[in-house]
Formats: C-alpha cells, sequence, structure tokens
C-alpha cells in the first residue's frame, strides 16, 4: 500500500484559487465594457418575439445553457433549454417561427449544433449566437453575433472552460435582467414563479395569510365585555378587534387589557376596555415587514390586524401564521 502524497500547503491551495477568482473577475470587466450594439440587437429581438427564447449549448456550455434559460423563465421572458443531440432525434420540432434561438458554444464549432444551425436557417428562425471566435461557424451564420473576449482559461492550460463559461453566464444574466428591466418585472410578479422555499416566503404578502370573514374577531366599541369575551375565546387569537361606528378599528382588546380591567370587568364596554391605536399593516405589505413590526418594536405583540387605506380592519394576522410559512 503506498503512502498518499503530502497534502499542499494552506497558502498555496489559497493563492490557487484567488488566482481563479482574479483572472475570471478580469474577464468579466472586459466582457462588460465590450458589450456593443449587438447586445442591444439581442434584447430587442426577444422582446420583440412572439414566441420563446430557446436556449441550447453542448457540454459545459450545455449546463450553463440550462441555467441561462431558468432565470430567464424565472425572471418574465418565456425560455426552455433544448439539449442539440435531442433536437437532432426530434426535438426541432420544438423550434417554431416567432420563437428566437441562443446557441452557446466556446469554439464557435461544436457539431452537435450544426443542425441546429441549419434548422433556423432553413425555416427563418432568428438565431443568437455567443462564442469566442468572430470568424466561427455559428458567429457567421447567426442573425446577431455576440462575440466572447478571447482570453485565457483561468486553469492556465487552456484545456478547462472557466474563465470562458463564466463570461457566458454573466452574459446570459444580463441578458435576462435586461429583459426584467424592460418588461418591469416586480417582486410579486418574481413570487408568482417562485412560491416555494425561503424565497417565496420573503416575497408572501399579509393578504396571503392573514385570516378574512368570519374569522376576524371583531366587535363594536358599545358591545358589552360578555360578548367581547366570547369573541376572543370563539376565534382563538387572544386579542378582538374593536371598531367605531364607521367600522373602522378604534382599538384592541388583549389579555393585559383584561387583566388592567379585573375590578367590575363584565360591566363595562369594549370601548372602554380597549386599548387605542392599536397598531396595524397594510394587506399588501410584506409578510416579513409585519413580523418585524411584532417582533422587533416594544412591546412585541403575537398578531396584527390588516386594514384599508380608511382604517377599516380586512384581516388579522397572527405570528404563527408568519413561522408556518417558512418566516423568521
Amino acid at each position: 500500500m503506498t503512502d498518499s502524497p503530502p497534502l499542499p500547503p494552506a497558502d498555496t491551495v489559497l493563492d490557487a484559487a484567488r488566482a481563479v477568482i482574479r483572472t475570471e473577475a478580469e474577464a468579466l470587466g472586459v466582457l462588460a465594457e465590450g458589450l456593443d450594439d449587438s447586445f442591444v440587437q439581442a434584447v430587442h429581438a426577444v422582446l420583440h418575439a412572439p414566441g420563446r427564447l430557446i436556449v441550447s449549448g453542448m457540454g459545459k456550455s450545455g449546463h450553463i445553457a440550462r441555467k441561462i434559460a431558468a432565470t430567464l423563465a424565472s425572471t418574465g421572458t418565456p425560455a426552455h433549454f433544448v439539449h442539440p443531440a435531442e433536437a437532432s432525434h426530434g426535438d426541432l420540432g420544438m423550434l417554431t417561427k416567432g420563437d428566437v434561438v441562443l446557441l452557446l458554444s466556446n469554439s464557435g464549432e461544436t457539431p452537435e449544433l450544426a443542425d441546429m444551425i441549419t434548422y433556423t436557417r432553413r425555416f427563418g428562425i432568428l438565431m443568437i449566437g455567443v462564442a469566442s471566435r468572430p470568424d466561427s461557424t455559428l458567429l457567421r451564420q447567426a442573425d446577431i453575433a455576440i462575440p466572447l473576449p478571447r482570453l485565457t482559461e483561468a486553469c492556465g492550460t487552456g484545456m478547462v472552460p472557466t474563465t470562458s463559461t463564466t463570461m457566458t453566464l454573466a452574459l446570459g444574466d444580463a441578458l435576462a435582467i435586461a429583459l426584467m428591466q424592460h418588461r418591469r418585472f416586480t417582486p410579486a410578479d418574481f413570487r408568482e414563479f417562485h412560491p416555494g422555499g425561503k424565497l417565496g416566503a420573503a416575497l408572501t404578502r399579509v393578504r396571503d395569510l392573514m385570516h378574512t370573514g368570519e374569522a376576524l374577531p371583531l366587535v363594536s366599541a358599545n358591545a358589552a365585555m360578555t360578548d367581547a369575551l366570547l369573541e376572543i375565546s370563539s376565534k382563538g387569537f387572544g386579542v378582538v378587534g374593536v371598531t367605531d361606528e364607521a367600522g373602522r378599528l378604534a382599538g384592541i382588546v388583549t389579555d393585559g387589557d383584561l387583566r388592567r380591567h379585573m375590578s367590575g370587568l363584565l360591566e363595562q364596554t369594549a370601548g372602554a376596555v380597549m386599548t387605542t391605536d392599536p397598531r396595524t399593516i397594510a394587506a399588501t405589505a410584506l409578510a416579513a415587514e409585519a413580523l418585524s413590526e411584532m417582533t422587533d418594536r416594544a412591546p412585541r405583540v403575537t398578531c396584527l390586524f390588516a386594514v384599508d387605506t380608511h382604517g377599516r380592519p380586512e384581516g388579522l394576522l397572527h405570528i404563527h401564521d408568519c413561522l408556518r410559512a417558512g418566516l423568521g
């Protein structure tokens, strides 16, 4: 049994890692400065297309293409990844007139892209090519050619796609964000495409979680405290909202209010016992904002009434609703 080779010193490992990152960072700077009208044409072409954006590439470029398609689709631009090898075996039928095809290839000579290039030329489907060689087949055939700067790969040998894939990925992100900004894609739109996970939870609005209708614990200001206590018990939130004659939220009755008015409590009205000017939230606010309002300000509270612009209660958000949604 042979001995394992000695581990490299920490400084050597870190120096190598930092050199890679610096090389790729410098390349991104060159890419940014080199963007020209071809990028603008690509954005305009996608915006004006009645169809979808089809993204494709082979090998490492294929992995980058998948990510670009996913980013585009999640930011308001209908996009799909089509594997070039599968395209040659029937998936070319996924490309239709009105689509825009974005083909990625560092060399611009990837043989697996040949059928897709030929198909777009035959049926007049607009094609955007991204490659590092301006004289390559891909860029010569493309309707819109976006050349990448020809820079050294970060591996030092030119064999491992590193700098080139980083630039291609960044170019795809730039395309997605440029399109997103033109479409005025909002956080609310983003949440529609990301309803699950932490990101979906962070973009959840109060109206998505709040209790409404018959579930709302409400009494009028002149209601007897016996009725208010029944409302607190039956609705299960430990609080009841008190409304004035116009239906506005005038105050709330909490456990603390009950303790402060123990003497002769049942002979009083809700309006006499309530805490006035309670903290509230808009139904359109982010649930994360409501959670912060409940937990970050003193005194801490366990629920907030959501009110409309006239101060009328629309719903009730409990801290447990936020926790169940993945916030906190």
